[in-house]
């Protein structure tokens, strides 16, 4: 098997907004990686510093077939689960792409096909990727569920802001910490190269001084007009809430609506639980 490096470009060299063919046998040179310091550098986290996180990008593909060495097509739902410090991320389109080349590609069974998906996309995400598949036959016992917290979106508050606005965000610093999870289905952003809306619900954990909520749902509506793929916007998430709330202890967990049949869920941490975060798939994915 030959082992293709994708090509590492800005994302406004991609495939993004462009018409594309779709190749239908199997093509690793389809994925396109972008680096992840760009963005970061916009955070303030410069190239060689430590991550003030660390976490995971979960990524589920619905639309996932090839066939057999008799020609009958194969189906099945592949879960990817990247580390958050690999040095990029695959475009999600290249991503699609990509997958489709498998739909007239024979291959021996499962393995074979895991084998070329974990050498590919680790090495499009310049790290290794862990990666299972769930089959026809296990479909039956795949459940949804939705992130637990308590809702932010419950409250009445006025918004003329749609653009992110750390200063929003406060924390009442001479009170007790407390511990809690709060949570908001009304988190929508576009995407950094064609302005397409994504769709999102976001879970914070943390451990520290009381985070004003309704300041908080504002920031979080704030993202509506705001530019950027999945993985930066939970790290901006992150990062705006550690400096201005200043908690001991942070989680910030996204779940974003599937396109293409892709879902993207990035999750960052401070502290570790001793386990992933759920990949329970939620309404309205």
């Amino acid at each position: 098997m030959t082992i293709t490096t994708p090509p590492t470009g800005a994302p406004e060299a991609s495939l993004l907004g462009k018409p594309a063919t779709y190749q239908s046998h199997y093509d690793a040179s389809l994925l396109f990686s972008i680096a992840r310091q760009d963005k970061r550098n916009e955070l303030g986290l410069v190239t060689g510093s430590t991550l003030p996180f660390f976490g995971i990008d979960i990524w589920n593909a619905y639309e996932l077939s090839w066939l057999n060495l008799r020609g009958k097509p194969q189906i099945a739902i592949a879960t990817i689960t990247v580390p958050a410090d690999s040095p990029n991320i695959i475009e999600s389109k290249s991503l699609k792409l990509y997958l489709n080349s498998f739909n007239q590609t024979r291959l021996e069974g499962t393995e074979a096909l895991l084998e070329r998906l974990r050498t590919d996309l680790s090495n499009g995400f310049g790290a290794p990727v862990q990666l299972t598949l769930a089959l026809p036959d296990q479909f039956g016992t795949l459940r949804f569920g939705e992130l637990d917290g308590i809702l932010l979106d419950r409250l009445d508050i006025e918004v003329d802001t749609y653009t992110p606005d750390s200063a929003l965000l406060r924390a009442a610093q001479h009170e007790p910490a407390v511990e809690e999870t709060l949570v908001s289905h009304l988190l929508k952003s576009n995407c950094l190269v064609t302005g397409q809306p994504d769709w999102g619900s976001v879970q914070i954990k943390y451990i520290g001084a009381a985070i004003d909520q309704e300041r908080l749902l504002r920031y979080l509506i704030g993202f509506r007009e705001h530019n950027e793929f999945h993985e930066q916007c939970v790290e901006r998430i992150f990062m705006d809430i550690l400096r201005q709330c200043r908690p001991q202890k942070l989680a910030v967990y996204g779940r974003y609506t599937r396109r293409g049949g892709l879902d993207i869920n990035p999750w960052r941490s401070n502290f570790s639980t001793g386990r992933a975060p759920s990949n329970l798939r939620n309404a309205r994915q």
